[in-house]
């Protein structure tokens, strides 16, 4: 089968999202980018599959375009994860992003339902990217409108909320990207505990400048 080492690597983490309680049951999705006959692109999980029951044929492969994807899953007769659009733009306007991982994680969807971006109330923000994690504005899953709104709250970032709806994280392989979310959702969950005590002290804007800065070297490795 061509591909399978990307094909395994998105069920290995399609797994986790489960075994690490990051997402619930059949929520959330994970892709890898590729190439799969000269097209660029990304495998990314199918629509509606337990992660569990996965397996290498399942895993979707879509490239970079729009006018192709249609032709390329409705030939195989699998659909890809409602939410390929914002995977497809977050690889064409992200360079650096080889993998993205969604997840509707509990602290994190708690959080993203007031539709505020977290300040830095805690300098590990800075390992996504800025010195604040933004929330993008709600709109309908899989939608163009949803996909612009993720794109924008991403910018200069790695990671962002999704209003009313969980987060998404992206890296330079599966590894970073799913330990990126992991980072958010801890970072929500702390913040969910500060806000119960008040409202928490913020770190200025030219401390997390500082702080990004160390970040950038920060588990290297």
């Amino acid at each position: 089968m061509q591909n399978l080492k990307e094909r395994l690597e998105v069920i290995e983490y399609s797994k986790k999202l489960n075994t690490t309680n990051l997402s619930p049951l059949r929520s959330g999705n994970i892709s890898v980018r590729g190439i799969q006959a000269s097209n660029d692109g990304f495998f990314i999980t199918p629509s509606g599959k337990k992660y569990e029951d996965l397996k290498p044929e399942d895993i979707v492969f879509l490239s970079l375009n729009e006018e192709k994807d249609i032709v390329s899953w409705s030939n195989t007769g699998k659909n890809p994860s409602s939410e390929w659009r914002f995977h497809q733009d977050i690889y064409k306007n992200k360079r650096e992003a080889n993998s993205v991982v969604h997840a509707h994680s509990p602290n994190a969807t708690a959080v993203s339902t007031h539709g505020k971006s977290i300040p830095p109330f805690h300098y590990m923000i800075a390992l996504a990217g800025g010195e604040d994690i933004k929330c993008s504005e709600y709109a309908t899953f899989g939608t163009h409108e949803l996909s612009m709104n993720i794109i924008k709250a991403l910018e200069n970032r790695k990671a962002c909320l999704m209003s009313n709806h969980g987060q998404v994280a992206f890296g330079k392989n599966l590894s970073t990207a799913f330990e990126l979310a992991q980072e958010v959702e801890n970072i929500c969950n702390q913040y969910i505990i500060a806000l119960k005590l008040g409202q928490p002290k913020i770190l200025s804007f030219k401390e997390m400048k500082k702080v990004m800065v160390k970040a950038k070297n920060y588990k290297k490795g």
